[in-house]
């Protein structure tokens, strides 16, 4: 099983919940990780594949019905929700989209990169992006880095700093904490109350991790061998609370 399969399925656990900031699209708002490929705002489902953004109407959820289709180019990865806005992942770099009333997305701005996979996450006028070199993402010399772009101004995103990484995966954030997962190489924890001087607070080696969901001081991280859940109420100490073994063909 794929890891992205194990974000599927903690997006559809967490799917009656809404994004954990007020600013969130509501309701029915779906809670996924950062490599998910679909995501629900309001009342609508947004699938990307692999070069455009498919919008549904699920406000019948027994009746959905079709929407737009945006083509995006070619590499598109990732697909994460905030505010009205829709954050998409590329090889290439970050589109934003803005939520229409009626649903249907609209293109705000796009930031370009060197080629590298590209989960994204978002909180307040901060963007997080990792970027990993790796065969699947056709660049073996592309920075393993986590880079923070300032989105006070959506149509201007900006890079105001990069940190090297190993090899980071997926991210998620939650408060003043920053979750990246470094696939072999485990899991750090990072105190983000100042973007612009992240430090880290925890690195667990014991856990391949490759994409979290922190909600309500619950972490979910999709690992090589299953999926973990860990207590943050404790930020300076992650406690596991359970792990579902898979089997997995990684």
């Amino acid at each position: 099983m794929k890891p992205i399969l194990f974000v599927l399925l903690c997006a559809v656990v967490l799917n009656a919940c809404s994004e954990g900031s007020s600013d969130s699209v509501s309701p029915g708002a779906g809670t996924g990780g950062s490599t998910a490929r679909f995501t629900v705002a309001g009342n609508n489902l947004y699938i990307v594949t692999n070069t455009s953004l498919q919008a549904y109407d699920i406000t019948q959820n027994t009746n959905p019905k079709l929407g737009q289709k945006t083509k995006l180019g070619f590499g598109v990865e990732t697909i994460f929700p905030y505010g009205n806005h829709l954050f998409i992942g590329t090889q290439t770099g970050m589109f934003i989209y803005a939520i229409g009333p009626n649903g249907q997305p609209s293109f705000v701005s796009q930031y370009n990169h060197v080629l590298s996979c590209d989960p994204v996450v978002v909180q307040g006028n901060y963007a997080y992006v990792t970027l990993r070199s790796g065969t699947a993402c056709r660049n073996p010399v592309a920075a393993n880095v986590l880079d923070v772009l300032d989105i006070t101004d959506l149509r201007t995103p900006k890079l105001m700093r990069s940190y090297p990484m190993r090899s980071p995966h997926g991210l998620g954030v939650d408060g003043n904490l920053l979750f990246v997962t470094e696939g072999d190489y485990g899991l750090r924890v990072l105190d983000a109350t100042n973007p612009l001087d992240i430090r880290e607070v925890q690195f667990l080696t014991d856990v391949k991790a490759y994409d979290v969901i922190p909600k309500q001081q619950r972490l979910i991280v999709t690992g090589k061998d299953g999926i973990y859940q860990y207590s943050y109420a404790d930020a300076k100490q992650l406690k596991l609370i359970s792990k579902l073994p898979v089997e997995t063909t990684l």
